[in-house]
């Protein structure tokens, strides 16, 4: 997984199986991303309206076996400048 931010979204690049839908993915992303951002600042919850961190629209794209998944990384890794490493490469339980 590779995740770039700019100003006002947030760029992830995202390996999966073919077997499992963008929604759900995007679905587990959002949700998973916001509970560790309330668990490690509470605070930021109290200061967004409704205390929804995510907004509801999302665009998603695929990159298949011809693809250039190395243009896409390096496209997600130069969002906002400075390219700083947010997560660890390791698998994320779902369940």
């Amino acid at each position: 997984m590779e995740i770039g931010t700019d100003k006002d979204h947030v760029h992830f690049l995202v390996q999966s199986v073919p077997t499992s839908s963008v929604t759900k993915l995007v679905t587990v992303v959002i949700s998973v991303t916001a509970r560790e951002v309330f668990r490690v600042c509470p605070h930021v919850k109290k200061q967004l309206w409704g205390g929804e961190f995510w907004t509801d629209g999302y665009f998603a794209s695929t990159v298949g076996t011809h693809g250039n998944e190395a243009t896409i990384r390096n496209y997600v890794e130069e969002q906002g400048g400075v390219y700083q490493q947010l997560h660890e490469d390791r698998q994320l339980a779902l369940f």
